[in-house]
């Protein structure tokens, strides 16, 4: 999950900042509550509120991007179902990442 959650982090624009007493990367979620977070506590995996903003954007890029083969109505009606929306959303961002 880290590595799927970092994936987000970054698409989500939220920023690094690396602890050098802790040896850590943080990432800075504006979204949630200005908080940094380390990598093992991002929550996109576990959380709805985290990742219902993703999805918000995901909705934006698809509009901007239609000739993006991934279907976004595959997200939207994974919903009921957050670790099969967490791994949809994480295709779509490589795929994005690929694409664009």
């Amino acid at each position: 999950m880290e590595k799927n959650n970092t994936l987000i982090a970054e698409f989500m624009g939220n920023p690094t900042i690396f602890n050098p007493i802790h040896d850590a990367t943080l990432y800075q979620v504006k979204e949630q509550d200005n908080m940094t977070y380390h990598i093992d506590e991002l929550q996109y995996h576990l959380s709805w509120d985290w990742l219902m903003p993703v999805i918000d954007k995901i909705q934006d890029k698809f509009l901007e991007h239609p000739e993006l083969e991934y279907e976004f109505d595959e997200i939207r009606l994974s919903v009921p179902d957050i670790q099969q929306t967490h791994y949809l959303i994480t295709e779509f961002i490589k795929q994005y990442n690929n694409g664009i």
